[in-house]
């Protein structure tokens, strides 16, 4: 059986204990299916997307609320979700699927377990068995996790903080350093380890990647994610060190947020990546603010042609 609500939501780090069969909590979403965008996507990191994609999930609102995310259009609980129904979305990955990929992503599934377990079972059931990938913020509840376990190819989770008023000031979660914490060693717990298992053609079926991206004003935070990771789970884990922070709107009058990361800052904490002994993973180029910016008012947020 799918996993299925309660009457006292305790998914994510939140804990609002809500009926969200009656009432919406911090992420503002029943238990209905919120889609903001099912389409093939060429721009995640090569062991994921491939030559051929990965045919994302891109799910609307988010348990986290960073002020400065690059998918504000969708992501902000004050916006109106378009609910799918559970055969519509199916269906819809399945036509994905038969363009030439095999590989699923959830993006920032942290409020929507119940709906990811429903549609994974449902294409299970279908005869439909894509690699999993489980997209979010890190900001996870380690007993909605371990639902996942068996059903999870690879864990892409972010490591955002390890700061806590840096988290609580933009992304109002003082307790982000120590939930993704907890949530990161479950997940390479259930992986067997935090390392990433590759096929003879360079994909990734089965592990983790952690990604973080780097703040403007704030290296050090970036060099305590890092310290965190080798300490607590291996150097040998693939890290995704990003550089595509993008000023939105909404930090437009917050300095340093209303800027792009400076080369400087940047540069130190890839020097500091290697300095650990990190060699498995990706670096971005500077001018990768420009590449990573989706417009999801279109069919293909990520493109300028539909899907």
């Amino acid at each position: 059986m799918p996993l299925q609500y309660n009457t006292s939501c305790s998914l994510c780090p939140r804990q609002c204990h809500v009926d969200r069969h009656t009432s919406l909590g911090y992420c503002g979403i029943d238990t209905r299916i919120p889609i903001a965008s099912i389409c093939l996507h060429q721009g995640e990191e090569p062991v994921i997307s491939g030559d051929n994609g990965i045919c994302n999930v891109f799910f609307s609102h988010c348990n986290l609320q960073c002020r400065y995310c690059q998918n504000h259009q969708i992501s902000r609980n004050q916006t109106i979700p378009e609910y799918w129904s559970p055969d519509r979305v199916v269906r819809r990955i399945e036509h994905i699927l038969e363009q030439g990929t095999d590989r699923l992503g959830f993006v920032s599934p942290s409020h929507v377990i119940p709906q990811v377990v429903e549609i994974i079972l449902s294409l299970h059931h279908r005869g439909q068995h894509p690699t999993i990938v489980y997209n979010s913020s890190g900001y996870d509840n380690v007993d909605t996790l371990r639902d996942l376990e068996g059903l999870i190819d690879v864990y892409l989770p972010h490591l955002k903080y390890m700061d806590r008023k840096l988290a609580e000031y933009l992304s109002d979660a003082a307790d982000y350093p120590t939930a993704a914490g907890l949530a990161l060693v479950e997940m390479a717990r259930q992986m067997g380890g935090p390392t990433l298992r590759l096929d003879e053609t360079g994909l990734a079926r089965h592990g983790m990647i952690i990604r973080h991206l780097v703040l403007p004003g704030h290296p050090q935070n970036s060099i305590a994610c890092l310290n965190w990771i080798a300490e607590h789970l291996s150097t040998d884990v693939h890290i995704s060190l990003m550089s595509q922070y993008h000023p939105t709107k909404d930090v437009a009058d917050l300095p340093p947020f209303n800027r792009l990361v400076s080369e400087k800052e940047y540069e130190s904490v890839c020097l500091h990546l290697g300095e650990l002994g990190f060699e498995n993973g990706w670096i971005q180029e500077l001018d990768s603010p420009s590449h990573y910016r989706p417009d999801f008012n279109q069919d293909h947020p990520f493109e300028d042609k539909p899907s």
